[in-house]
């Protein structure tokens, strides 16, 4: 049984052809695209972060939100940039968040991709320690969260408190019981899904990665999960992993899904999005529900993962990206062994 969600970037423009034009709206709309999904019946809202930029940069007060506003639907991030994060304070916000939501948040960080400034990072105040890399920083702090998450106590108490403590070290509060096994890694390539699998953190594979070998984006995306469950088995971890991947999907049922998706004839292809590095981008699947099912059926990577989260178009509306996520759960999933 695979779950599926949507995951929403959160854009907003001052636009006369959106329907998120600040972002206020953007913030909101998220809240009842979460409700709507849930309704449908859907498994997971999901929500990317990005700083410097006109979508949703500051997750955990949205995240908190939608706890508030929702009863059983996953809650999570693909992904939050650990190069701009204090664990010690995004311990305690993921544990509220997580607290308000009834242990439904699934927090999804990396090492950040090409952001909009320059070393955006350093405005928050980090930078690499002598002879790391961003992606060093990005990688220490998420050992320091990942510590911190366990509840274990570290912090010396001060002998005459403003309020009584426990007795011991003293942790992060609040602290959310079983939040540390539902981590996940943003992983661009087979080496850093195979270090997320030995810390323990579940998998979480986009709608790009970087090349290594030329192949088709979903061939190379299913080595890379292949890779990450040998890694995980040989650590030795209690649990079963989950592995997440992303898919722009659009079932073609009504005249508004062809106006907008219709003419799409979209293929893999190969760019970059680092001056060194050559990385492939998936495509885009749109077609009638019958055809959409042979051609995900051919996906490799969506038959390795469990979870499928669909990448929205929230410019266009919440009444329309409700409508793009019903026609897949109504239409295409159940093909796909959902429920």
């Amino acid at each position: 049984m695979k779950k599926i969600g949507f995951l929403s970037f959160g854009h907003w423009a001052p636009s006369p052809q959106s329907q998120t034009r600040s972002a206020s709206d953007a913030l909101l709309q998220s809240i009842e695209l979460a409700v709507a999904a849930e309704a449908l019946g859907a498994d997971g809202a999901y929500f990317r972060v990005h700083h410097f930029a006109r979508q949703l940069g500051s997750p955990f007060p949205l995240l908190a939100a939608v706890g508030a506003k929702t009863s059983r639907i996953e809650i999570g991030t693909a992904v939050i940039d650990m190069r701009y994060e204090n664990p010690l304070y995004m311990a305690e916000d993921a544990g509220a968040a997580d607290l308000i939501a009834g242990g439904r948040l699934q927090l999804g960080i990396s090492r950040g991709s090409p952001e909009q400034v320059i070393d955006g990072w350093r405005y928050f105040g980090y930078a690499p320690q002598e002879g790391e890399s961003d992606a060093d920083m990005a990688r220490r702090h998420t050992g320091v969260l990942l510590e911190v998450l366990r509840g274990k106590g570290f912090a010396q108490p001060n002998p005459r408190p403003m309020f009584p403590n426990p007795p011991g070290l003293l942790r992060v509060e609040p602290h959310s019981e079983g939040l540390r096994d539902r981590i996940w890694w943003g992983a661009a390539t087979n080496a850093t899904a195979e270090w997320a699998a030995k810390l323990g953190m579940n998998l979480q594979s986009s709608t790009l990665k970087f090349d290594e070998g030329g192949k088709p984006f979903h061939i190379q995306q299913a080595e890379q999960i292949r890779a990450f469950r040998a890694a995980w088995k040989a650590a030795g971890h209690e649990r079963e992993p989950r592995v997440s991947v992303s898919r722009s999907i659009f079932a073609l049922v009504d005249d508004r899904d062809r106006a907008y998706f219709g003419s799409n004839e979209s293929e893999d292809h190969f760019g970059y999005i680092e001056a060194d590095r050559r990385a492939v981008f998936g495509r885009t699947y749109a077609a009638e529900p019958d055809g959409l099912i042979e051609e995900l059926k051919k996906d490799e990577a969506v038959a390795e993962a469990d979870t499928l989260l669909l990448t929205v178009p929230n410019q266009l509306g919440v009444d329309y990206n409700a409508h793009v996520i019903e026609a897949i759960l109504t239409h295409v999933a159940p093909a796909l062994g959902w429920r």
